[in-house]
């Protein structure tokens, strides 16, 4: 459930598409601006390299640029449009690299739950203080050591969900698959991270 400032910024970037569409150069220039920080990080998530997300993101802007024509502003969400472009290309990087790296995704819960304590809770609760930036580090790092061991089937559904707030709904239209699917690898995915992180904090101590 979308909240109403979420509902007023997919308005304004409907609007926005819609000048672009209609051939407006200084929209384009907008839209770059306004989505690249995302594509970049979900890029970078599924990669955990800088420059591989850097190329696949202006692969994403060029492939959108070339096809935003036929996208439907009436018929659905541009942002879910836009995210099934960078994982179509981030599945035929996969398939050339056979990289198996990620991020962290401080959103993912440790019990598997979704209302269970959160990795981003608890970095949260940590005091800006150095042993505290020192122990966020280690964590993140951790969390990274996590992800890149998880499938990429599970990894991209954690993700979505977890790190880009994407709805069942939407990431079931970015991965073309049932809701039902969405929501199992999600579980599973939280589930095994929770212990992946568990078997790495007790090699680290």
């Amino acid at each position: 459930m979308r909240t109403p400032e979420q509902e007023a910024a997919q308005e304004a970037l409907g609007r926005l598409v819609r000048r672009c569409v209609a051939g407006d150069p200084e929209a384009w220039q907008e839209l770059v601006v306004s989505q690249h920080r995302r594509i970049y990080a979900i890029c970078y998530r599924f990669t955990g390299s800088g420059t591989d997300a850097e190329d696949l993101t202006q692969d994403v802007f060029l492939k959108l640029y070339r096809n935003l024509a036929s996208f439907d502003v009436e018929r659905g969400s541009f942002q879910t449009w836009i995210t099934t472009l960078a994982r179509n290309l981030l599945v035929d990087h996969f398939r050339r690299t056979r990289l198996e790296r990620a991020t962290d995704s401080l959103d993912a819960s440790f019990s598997g739950d979704d209302d269970g304590a959160t990795l981003g809770d608890r970095l949260a609760d940590m005091r800006p203080s150095q042993e505290a930036h020192a122990a966020g580090m280690e964590l993140r790092v951790r969390i990274q050591q996590g992800l890149a061991q998880l499938s990429p089937e599970l990894r991209e559904a954690v993700i979505l969900r977890d790190m880009e707030d994407m709805d069942y709904k939407e990431i079931a239209q970015v991965l073309r698959i049932p809701e039902g699917t969405v929501k199992s690898r999600i579980s599973r995915g939280r589930g095994e991270l929770a212990r992946l992180l568990h078997r790495i904090e007790g090699q680290v101590v």
